[in-house]
């Protein structure tokens, strides 16, 4: 029976092979103290291409790195005979080295397990949360770069507007669906959106980068959030929002009307509830229930109101005619409005409340046409 010694020396001689794998999207160099300690003590240190970011990097600390060959069959054979009683560290390259697993496994096999030299995969750093945006940034550079997509490379701001509408939508339509495979390529299609704009602006000689989009980002939510970054106190949300809003009040001072700043182009129904939302938060509810009250003869008529005869007339009208013909514009708005101010009362999303009724009645067998 072998001594657990002899198995020990058997195993320092038929040597070791570190595949040292790295990521490409942190600094060259950055490595952990072990994968440094195998580098040091390695009698060699091989690489596919020594241009590479991580060859120069481990080269510069004055440790020798040797190229070898691309073709993974060769390569595997070259890696297993330099190991064999001896330890060797292949630097893995940022496409990370296809093949080259599959051929070292293969030769190991070939060659007998106690014949091959011990093969760890050893890794020296690890990517960050977050660091799979970088991959998407350099996409981006690929496809509008001379030699890449010539539809991306021909794109504005402009062109690009109804995609960036459209992609919202079906970002909206995938939250409320729950699926999480849908949600992550829908908010993933978003965010292309935000990089392919701000690629188009850096190619501009006064434009803007995605770093700059990220700054700003980053320090609106720092300012916003005094009660986590500074010394704020809030309590709970509702203090929370209310110091959003004395903020934003200061960041804005230009604003003169409650509803300035509310996009044009935001769908009516998801505006109307945004106008209420606004005017509540500035103490202004019971006046916009007063001029929806107004519009529909409730009471007073408001500026550009529809009469209380016009409205009551309208009514009168029903039975001789659909309700959408008889009605004035102006009344069918204010009703609109009113049930947008219903719904919100109830903590019920207008918008998100008729989607869904929507998307059921797409569901339902209505029968052949009559």
């Amino acid at each position: 029976m072998d001594h657990p010694g002899d198995r020990r020396r058997g195993a320092e001689l038929s040597g070791r092979l570190s595949l040292l794998l790295t990521s490409p999207r942190l600094a060259p160099g950055l490595l952990s103290r072990e994968a440094w300690s195998r580098v040091e003590e390695a009698g060699a240190v091989l690489a596919r291409t020594l241009s590479d970011p991580q060859p120069r990097a481990i080269r510069a600390t004055g440790t020798e790195v040797t190229a070898a060959s691309a073709d993974p069959r060769q390569l595997a054979r070259e890696l297993l005979d330099r190991a064999t009683g001896a330890t060797v560290v292949w630097v893995g390259s940022p496409d990370g080295d296809p093949g080259l697993t599959d051929a070292l496994a293969a030769e190991a096999t070939r060659r007998g397990g106690a014949a091959a030299p011990e093969v760890e995969v050893l890794v020296g750093s690890w990517d960050q949360p977050g660091s799979r945006l970088l991959d998407v940034v350099a996409v981006m550079d690929r496809l509008r770069s001379p030699g890449g997509c010539p539809w991306d490379a021909e794109q504005t701001h402009q062109s690009l507007v109804p995609y960036m509408v459209e992609e919202a939508h079906e970002a909206v339509e995938a939250l409320e669906s729950g699926d999480d495979d849908h949600i992550v390529e829908e908010l993933g299609d978003v965010l292309l959106q935000v990089v392919f704009h701000a690629r188009v602006a850096a190619e501009r000689a006064d434009g803007f980068d995605i770093d700059d989009v990220s700054a700003r980002l980053v320090d609106k939510l720092v300012h916003r959030h005094p009660h986590v970054f500074a010394d704020v106190e809030a309590a709970d949300a509702a203090a929370v929002e209310a110091n959003w809003e004395q903020l934003k009040a200061v960041e804005k001072p230009h604003r003169e009307h409650p509803l300035e700043g509310i996009p044009a182009g935001m769908p009516a129904l998801a505006r109307a509830a945004k106008v209420a939302s606004r005017l509540e938060r500035a103490g202004l509810a019971d006046r916009l229930r007063a001029e929806i009250d107004a519009r529909l003869g409730r009471g007073e008529v408001g500026a550009g109101g529809a009469s209380g005869a016009e409205a009551a007339a309208v009514e009168a009208a029903g039975a001789e005619a659909t309700a959408v013909e008889a009605e004035c514009s102006g009344v069918v708005a204010a009703r609109l409005m009113d049930v947008v101010l219903a719904a919100r009362a109830a903590g019920v999303d207008p918008s998100a409340a008729l989607r869904e009724l929507l998307r059921e009645l797409a569901s339902v067998d209505f029968g052949p046409a009559p």
